[in-house]
């Protein structure tokens, strides 16, 4: 008899989530059904797939960004004032942003900081700079931008299109790279990484400077969406994007993500707000139930992975 592997299981358990929230919301709402349906269910998943994502960088190497929420949120100010209005300053500024995700990781490194300060620290000048570039909501989303997330491919929406996009190319870099591996191996196994000559602090900056690139594309692809930015349209992120890493199939220390299951656990993080509003559920109790959701989900891959030990043990 040929048992599933635990990677699978990784993934195993966030698709069926997603596939019980969407029969649900079909039952519910038969007319999501369509085209147009599902453009509606998954119109946010993108940018909180790459937040996502970008958080999945920084706890492979074992660590957290608090700052998540605040530093989208900033880059979508700066998507909807300078990459409008003066293309070539605006990306200087994103690009400093991601040079800034290095730099941070650096120190964390080099410092011995605990991440989650630092990150915290960091979420307060992500906010205060998305203040001044932007007092009142307001801007304007570039045009390409704009086109590029509300584009209608045949066939499929947009959005899980390019969620699929973001989960082959970040499997790619994260788990069949030799950089991924490297990755990995800081969160895995630091030492070994060490004894064999490889620079921790590179990696780290590196994982650091690629969680921010990430950032930065989902800001602007949520701009996109909103066709305008404030300082807090993000702040969510920063829990989302946690949510996101552990439902689809990750863990707070080793080293151990899964690029595709933290995609579908955005897509289910997302589809679980539509859910509850049809439920009628009301905004300010929305996070409380995705909360439930997620810790349902854990019990059982918990319960999973008692019973895979219990077998292997016999």
């Amino acid at each position: 008899m040929i048992r599933p592997s635990s990677s699978t299981l990784r993934l195993l358990i966030p698709a069926l989530s997603l596939g019980v929230l969407l029969i649900a919301v079909f039952y519910l709402q038969p007319r999501a059904m369509s085209y147009v349906g599902l453009n509606l269910l998954f119109n946010l998943a993108v940018p909180i797939a790459l937040a996502t994502i970008a958080q999945m960088m920084i706890m492979a190497v074992n660590d957290l960004d608090l700052s998540m929420g605040a530093s989208v949120s900033f880059t979508a100010c700066v998507a909807a004032t300078y990459l409008q209005s003066s293309p070539l300053l605006g990306v200087l500024i994103l690009a400093a942003a991601i040079a800034v995700y290095a730099v941070m990781g650096v120190i964390i490194y080099v410092k011995d900081l605990p991440s989650i300060v630092v990150t915290l620290g960091m979420s307060f000048v992500w906010g205060g700079l998305a203040v001044l570039l932007l007092p009142a909501p307001g801007g304007t989303a570039p045009d390409w931008a704009r086109w590029l997330m509300t584009s209608k491919p045949p066939f499929v929406p947009v959005a899980i299109v390019a969620s699929v996009i973001i989960a082959l190319v970040s499997h790619l870099i994260l788990m069949r790279s030799s950089f991924g591996v490297l990755i990995r191996g800081v969160g895995g196994n630091q030492r070994s990484l060490q004894r064999a000559g490889w620079s921790v602090l590179g990696l780290r900056a590196a994982a650091y400077g690629l969680a921010g690139l990430f950032a930065v594309l989902s800001g602007i692809a949520l701009v996109g969406l909103t066709t305008s930015a404030d300082a807090n349209i993000a702040l969510r992120y920063t829990l989302l994007s946690i949510a996101g890493v552990i439902l689809g199939g990750g863990e707070f220390i080793g080293g151990r993500v899964s690029p595709v299951g933290a995609v579908i656990g955005a897509l289910t993080l997302t589809l679980a707000g539509s859910f509850l509003s049809f439920l009628r559920i009301s905004p300010d109790w929305q996070i409380g139930a995705q909360g439930a959701i997620l810790i349902i989900v854990l019990a059982l891959r918990l319960l999973l992975n008692r019973v895979e030990k219990r077998e292997k043990h016999v």
